[in-house]
C-alpha cells in the first residue's frame, strides 16, 4: 500500500512532460489518463483505437470492456483515481502471491520482497501489469483449490486486458473436470465480451472489437521490444521473423505439457505457472520495463517454491541485478541508455531462467518432497 500510494503521489505531483522534442505536453501519469479517457470516449461513441492527441499520448490498447469497467475510476478525481488504480494493482498481486497453497508464510514474504522494486517500477508508469500477474496466480491458487469459476474469472479478465493472458489457459490442461473448466471460462468469455453493449449500440459494439484487432493486428511490426526477438537482433544481428520467434517459443513452452505423468506434481504445476509468467514477457514483442512484473514473479515463484541450488542462486542474483535494478538509479543514466535499453540487458536474466525452467520441466527427476520440505 505504502509502494502504492507513493508511486501515485510521485506521478500526481510531476511536472508536465512531452513526449517528443517540440510536442504537447501530457500529465506524467499519461497511462492513466489513457485509462481514464477511454471510459469517455466510449461514452461518446468514439473509437477507442485512434490517437486522441487533445488528451493523451499513445494509444489505447485494452479492451472495450476493460475501458467500460475503468468507468469506476474515471468518474473521480485524478489523485483519488490514480491512487485506487496503483493499489488494485499493488494489493491483488499481493493477496494473490499470499493465496498460494504448499508455501509457508516465510517464502512468500520473501517471493514479495523480492518482486517489490519491480512492482514499484510498473506503479510509477500507472501500468496494469501488477493486475495481471496477481490475476494469473489467482488463477493457479483456484485451480489448486478446484474453485474453477473463480480460476476462470480471473483468468477472462487477463485477456479482456492484455491478449497475452490466453497463454495461462495451457494450466488448464493440468486439472481434471476440464469440462466445467471449459464451461465457466466460455461463460466468462461471454458476459465479459458483451458487457460494452451496456452503453453503446450493437453497430458501435461490432466496430469497436473491429478497430480493436486491427489495431493489434498492425501494432504488431512496430517495434521489437525487451524480448527475445530484440535480444537476437541487438546482439547478434538476426533479422528475425517474429511470428517464427513466437511459434518456437510455444512449440517449447509446450513440450512439458507432454509428461502428463507429471501434472500431479505441486512443483511441475508451479513451475509450469512460472513458465507461462516469463513467456508472455519475452515473447511480447512490445514488452517494456514496467511489464517485467510479469516476469519477476515468475522467476520469485520458480525459486523460492524449491531447494536453493548454486546454479539457481547465480540466475536470482542476475535476475536482481540486471532486470529488477537496471531502470533504477543504482545504474547511473548513461549506462542506462547507453547499454542497457539499446542490448536489451533487462530481459537477458529472465529469458536464462525461462530456459532453466523448461529444462527442469523436461528432465527434474528429483525427490519432489525434498523441495516441499523448504516451503510447506
Amino acid at each position: 500500500m505504502v509502494a502504492a500510494l507513493f508511486a501515485s503521489a510521485q506521478s500526481y505531483l510531476s511536472d508536465l512532460k512531452t513526449f517528443v522534442e517540440g510536442g504537447r505536453l501530457y500529465t506524467s501519469y499519461n497511462n492513466y489518463i489513457i485509462f481514464k479517457q477511454s471510459f469517455f470516449h466510449l461514452l461518446e461513441g468514439k473509437d477507442l483505437y485512434i490517437l486522441h492527441e487533445e488528451v493523451q499520448w499513445d494509444l489505447f490498447k485494452y479492451s472495450p470492456t476493460f475501458a467500460l469497467l475503468f468507468g469506476g475510476l474515471a468518474v473521480l478525481p485524478d489523485f483519488v483515481g490514480l491512487a485506487l488504480w496503483n493499489l488494485l494493482n499493488a494489493l491483488v498481486l499481493f493477496y494473490a502471491i499470499y493465496f498460494l497453497p504448499h508455501l509457508n508464510n516465510r517464502t512468500k514474504g520473501l517471493i514479495l520482497v523480492f518482486v517489490l522494486i519491480e512492482l514499484l517500477t510498473s506503479l510509477q508508469n500507472e501500468q496494469s501489469n501488477g493486475l495481471i500477474a496477481g490475476l494469473l496466480i489467482f488463477t493457479f491458487g483456484a485451480l489448486e483449490r478446484e474453485k474453477y469459476w473463480m480460476a476462470s474469472f480471473c483468468l477472462v479478465a487477463t485477456i479482456f486486458i492484455k491478449l497475452f493472458g490466453i497463454v495461462a489457459l495451457a494450466l488448464f490442461l493440468l486439472y481434471p473436470n476440464k469440462l466445467k473448466l471449459a464451461y465457466t471460462t466460455a461463460s466468462w468469455v461471454l458476459l465479459f465480451g458483451l458487457l460494452p453493449l451496456l452503453v453503446v449500440s450493437f453497430d458501435q459494439f461490432v466496430f469497436l472489437y473491429k478497430s480493436w484487432w486491427y489495431m493489434l493486428a498492425n501494432d504488431h511490426s512496430t517495434s521489437d521490444g525487451l524480448s527475445v526477438v530484440g535480444w537476437l537482433k541487438t546482439w547478434f544481428g538476426w533479422e528475425v521473423n517474429k511470428t517464427l520467434i513466437s511459434g518456437v517459443g510455444a512449440c517449447l513452452f509446450c513440450l512439458p505439457l507432454l509428461r502428463i505423468s507429471q501434472y500431479g506434481t505441486y512443483i511441475f504445476r508451479i513451475w509450469l505457472l512460472a513458465s507461462v509468467l516469463l513467456w508472455v514477457v519475452i515473447f511480447n514483442h512490445k514488452a517494456e520495463s514496467p511489464t517485467f512484473i510479469i516476469a519477476v514473479c515468475g522467476v520469485a515463484l520458480w525459486y523460492f517454491s524449491q531447494v536453493p541450488k548454486p546454479e539457481n542462486r547465480v540466475l536470482l542474483l542476475l535476475t536482481f541485478v540486471f532486470t529488477i535494478l537496471s531502470a533504477t538509479d543504482i545504474f547511473p543514466p548513461s549506462v542506462r541508455n547507453e547499454w542497457f535499453k539499446p542490448f536489451v540487458v533487462k530481459a537477458i536474466p529472465c529469458i536464462l531462467v525461462w530456459v532453466k525452467i523448461t529444462v527442469d520441466l523436461l528432465t527434474n527427476k528429483e525427490n519432489i518432497q525434498a523441495s516441499l520440505s523448504k516451503t510447506t
